[in-house]
């Protein structure tokens, strides 16, 4: 497995991208913006800027990462040579499943089709395609240069031996794989977006403030990042699409998302990407956090 094709050159598409042509992968960045591919790339050299800064690797290894990016506006073009395939787009499952029709028809048969999906059904997503057997989850986690993690999700058909490959593929790349099964959610944001979506019902019931939660959390907790905090960096409509997704899946009235998220997301509140969230990203940023003026 030499040759990868990551579809999408956002937060996570990029991410993908950086860590596999860091580790000595042919990689293909595919892309419909020529701009989006274009930000992408500059987003992958300043984060290697920050590892040699740090010492952490070298300009030479910089210089090969840089070089084993290619970048696409077509998918079928993109993803011609590829024995690996890792979709990235939106959280949206209209999108992904055409793309996975598409890299279908556009990959050749031994291809391995991965998706990054933190919630949408693997088997789902595998019926669409000619080749279910050949079609998983690759969950990595934000950012993802840093984050260990890769949650290898078995739809209902997946081979075994696709399965395999994956989790070698990303010991390769310095992740540490953990299979898990086709259930809404699977199990990272089964258990993340419910303790989220608490946070935000416990703001809004008046239970306390942003700032409030988010350090009983990070204090009492250990966790690093408070709930709040992280809806934000993750993005409050991608938070929003995981919930309604456990909830469809699961049938289950717990997972129904706070009303104040809804809310937020109708009127393009979304975190990070838009500049305010919970916090006020314009004014601070993770290290200086500054409450959104609607909370204080």
């Amino acid at each position: 497995m030499n040759k990868i094709s990551v579809i999408g050159s956002g937060t996570m598409g990029n991410g993908i991208a950086h860590v596999f042509a860091q580790n000595g992968y042919d990689v293909s960045l595919v892309d419909i913006s020529e701009q989006a591919l274009d930000k992408a790339i500059a987003t992958i050299s300043k984060n290697l800027d920050r590892l040699i800064k740090k010492e952490k690797i070298t300009e030479e290894v910089k210089v090969q990462t840089l070089n084993n990016l290619t970048t696409y506006t077509s998918l079928e073009e993109g993803v011609r040579d590829a024995d690996l395939v890792v979709e990235a787009a939106t959280e949206n499952v209209d999108i992904k499943l055409q793309i996975f029709r598409d890299l279908d028809r556009y990959t050749k048969p031994s291809a391995i089709l991965a998706s990054n999906t933190s919630s949408i059904s693997i088997t789902k997503i595998g019926a669409v395609t000619q080749r279910p057997e050949k079609v998983i989850g690759m969950h990595f986690m934000n950012p993802v240069p840093m984050m260990k993690l890769v949650e290898v999700i078995n739809g209902y058909l997946t081979a075994k031996e696709v399965t395999d490959q994956v989790v070698e593929v990303s010991k390769k790349i310095n992740k540490v794989p953990v299979p898990a099964n086709d259930y809404a959610g699977f199990v990272a944001n089964r258990i993340l977006m419910p303790m989220i979506n608490e946070a935000i019902i416990s703001l809004q019931n008046g239970v306390a403030g942003v700032s409030e939660i988010d350090t009983i959390m990070k204090l009492g907790m250990a966790h690093p990042m408070g709930p709040l905090q992280l809806a934000d960096f993750i993005g409050l409509d991608v938070c929003l699409s995981i919930m309604r997704v456990l909830q469809d899946g699961l049938g289950d009235d717990k997972y129904a998302p706070s009303p104040l998220l809804v809310n937020m997301v109708e009127a393009g509140i979304l975190g990070v990407k838009s500049g305010e969230g919970f916090y006020d990203w314009v004014k601070g940023n993770n290290k200086e956090l500054v409450v959104s003026p609607r909370f204080e």
